[in-house]
């Protein structure tokens, strides 16, 4: 009964959503292509949200709202204050901040339900402005192939670079901007005060599930012949199986889900892998649903992670989408033009002056760029004369800002912090770009 309460008041904007992501996944744009009076933008602005909808939604965004629905439920408010609040020595909460997105493999979109969580849980601005920079711009995946396609030493730049400005930054914020901590514009709702807590380890074994999840499900193909790399390329969805099948253990043994609900849904999500093996969509997506009729439909804890994703999820998916459909009209996507001509990009950031480097800055902030996209990407535009330091401006503000990165966290922090942080990130860019390709480009 308490599931269909809910939904009775939810129906209307699940329903919305899911024909808007249904819309965006099944674009018929080949057909419509033959239409002589649509300009190219409309068309790369299509493209680039379909393929948004079919390679990002499902793998990333879903199992990160999850991931936030969590933190904000399960992660108590004293925690995050411990470490990362306002009033944790600032050695720590910066350090913590700036290198936890070395585990994550997330773009500038899926680490926001992350931050909006943490940043609402009580995490001072600075520590969670150093966060949703430091995330996208250092996960491992991303460091090793920017050194090994592009250069040891543009990779190891873009490194110690991300980090230390993830540190800066959130400095810079907090000193601009030394009000209240957070502004709640959503409150996931609490669970129930009877209901036991988790012991910290039992919290560690949780989000390291949850995280392993979303990290192995995006495993890019492996682009080196190191045997450990191609062996996790390979056997990655056995990996996130595994991982599956270890969360409903945990949802059974420490959330008290119903076992028979469980079993269920891991019955078909194995009937739809071993059918449909060469389209891990289905299974994924299968699994996905599964969890949030198990959650929406539970009681206490499990029923407000669901109900916390759910908050996430509604205020970030379509922004993002819409964002996605603007960036696609104005930039186009890989090997296709739009509004603006590759072309003109590619002579603005030639050479390393102070301007092309603010340009490709500019370019790298607006444009989306999915976790690893910009490493070829870059590979192209080097290869068409980019300079050395252009190509680190845009390494460091590509990733870590776009423009449905900016639409969302204006929703969060408000539209003046999400300026400042914007013209932080693009003037570092620009220096640390002009002082690399100065001294080692």
């Amino acid at each position: 009964m308490q599931g269909r309460t809910f939904w009775q008041g939810q129906w209307k904007s699940l329903v919305a959503i899911l024909a808007v992501f249904l819309l965006c996944f099944y674009l018929p744009v080949e057909q419509l292509q033959q239409w002589p009076r649509l300009h190219a933008a409309f068309w790369n602005a299509l493209y680039l949200v379909r393929w948004y909808a079919q390679e990002h939604v499902i793998l990333c965004l879903v199992p990160a709202f999850f991931i936030a629905g969590a933190i904000a439920v399960f992660l108590s408010q004293e925690a995050v204050m411990k470490y990362l609040g306002a009033e944790a020595p600032k050695a720590l909460a910066y350090g913590v901040a700036a290198v936890s997105g070395t585990i994550l493999a997330v773009c500038s979109c899926t680490v926001l339900p992350l931050f909006a969580s943490i940043y609402r849980r009580g995490a001072g601005l600075g520590p969670a402005i150093a966060f949703l920079y430091s995330g996208p711009a250092i996960n491992v995946l991303a460091i090793i192939l920017t050194a090994r396609v592009l250069g040891l030493s543009l990779g190891v730049a873009r490194a110690i670079g991300a980090i230390l400005f993830s540190v800066v930054i959130g400095l810079v914020m907090q000193a601009l901007f030394p009000g209240p901590t957070a502004a709640p514009a959503v409150s996931p709702p609490s669970p129930p005060s009877d209901d036991s807590p988790r012991s910290l380890g039992q919290q560690v074994i949780f989000f390291a599930v949850l995280v392993g999840i979303l990290v192995f499900a995006n495993w890019a193909q492996a682009t080196t012949e190191a045997p450990l790399w191609q062996a996790i390329a390979q056997g990655k969805w056995w990996i996130t199986g595994g991982l599956g099948l270890i969360l409903a253990s945990l949802l059974v043994f420490w959330y008290q889900l119903n076992l028979s609900k469980v079993l269920l849904v891991i019955g078909v999500t194995a009937v739809l892998a071993w059918r449909f093996g060469s389209q891990p969509l289905l299974p994924f997506g299968a699994a996905i649903v599964g969890l949030g009729w198990l959650t929406s439909t539970a009681r206490g804890e499990a029923k407000a992670w669901f109900e916390s994703s759910w908050e996430y999820a509604q205020q970030i998916l379509p922004l993002l989408l819409v964002g996605v459909l603007i960036a696609g009209a104005l930039l186009g996507r890989p090997g296709s033009e739009a509004l603006i001509p590759s072309q003109w990009i590619t002579q603005a950031v030639g050479g390393n002056t102070i301007g092309a480097n603010f340009v490709a800055a500019i370019a790298g902030a607006f444009m989306y760029f999915a976790t690893l996209t910009e490493v070829p990407i870059l590979q192209g535009l080097l290869a068409n004369g980019m300079g050395q330091g252009p190509a680190l401006a845009l390494l460091l503000a590509g990733p870590a800002l776009s423009l449905p990165n900016m639409l969302v966290i204006r929703q969060i922090i408000g539209w003046r912090k999400t300026v400042a942080y914007v013209v932080l990130v693009v003037l570092m860019a620009t220096l640390c770009g002009f002082g690399y390709g100065y001294f080692w480009g």
